[in-house]
């Protein structure tokens, strides 16, 4: 039987929407470095087989687990979008969520850099992921330029950068 029109039920709610995934800034900021403790404790395990003189040894190394505000969100029982949403939904008295989120933020990215820039984790990937490029597009085949202005060309860019 569905609700008479006009009906008034919904003033009858005690709450709202969603509560809020923590109570307190530091709630969150605590349980984001469990997530972090845990990475740190739990690294990946990558099995090395080594043979020597006939002999196969098998062998378990440790990686590096890369902290990923996926991974985070996975921790926290919540997905990324509600993550970003709840970041951009900040009012100007959440002031001490927008500070946990940004050092949080700032955590994931700082542990990704210096394990990519150890080579505990891979540069390639990382750098990707953080965005950071280092593009340099030079097109010296270009059908259009005689052999002297392709020599010219050359000679600019190696004086450009002997001059760095």
């Amino acid at each position: 039987m569905a609700a008479p029109k006009g009906n008034q039920f919904w003033k009858l709610r005690s709450k709202h929407g969603r509560d809020k995934l923590f109570s307190s800034a530091d709630d969150l900021w605590k349980a984001a470095c469990e997530y972090f403790t845990w990475c740190d404790e739990n690294p990946l395990k990558e099995e090395k087989l080594f043979h020597y003189q006939g002999i196969v040894t098998n062998h378990e190394a440790s990686k590096m687990r890369a902290y990923t505000l996926t991974g985070l969100c996975l921790y926290l029982d919540c997905n990324v979008g509600y993550f970003n949403d709840f970041e951009k939904n900040l009012k100007e008295n959440d002031k001490d969520f927008s500070l946990v989120i940004t050092r949080i933020r700032e955590t994931i990215y700082s542990q990704k850099f210096t394990g990519a820039a150890a080579d505990l984790l891979n540069p390639n990937i990382i750098a990707r992921d953080l965005g950071l490029v280092d593009k340099k597009e030079v097109d010296l085949d270009d059908k259009r330029m005689t052999p002297e202005e392709r020599e010219k060309k050359i000679q600019a860019l190696k004086n450009k950068l002997i001059a760095k």
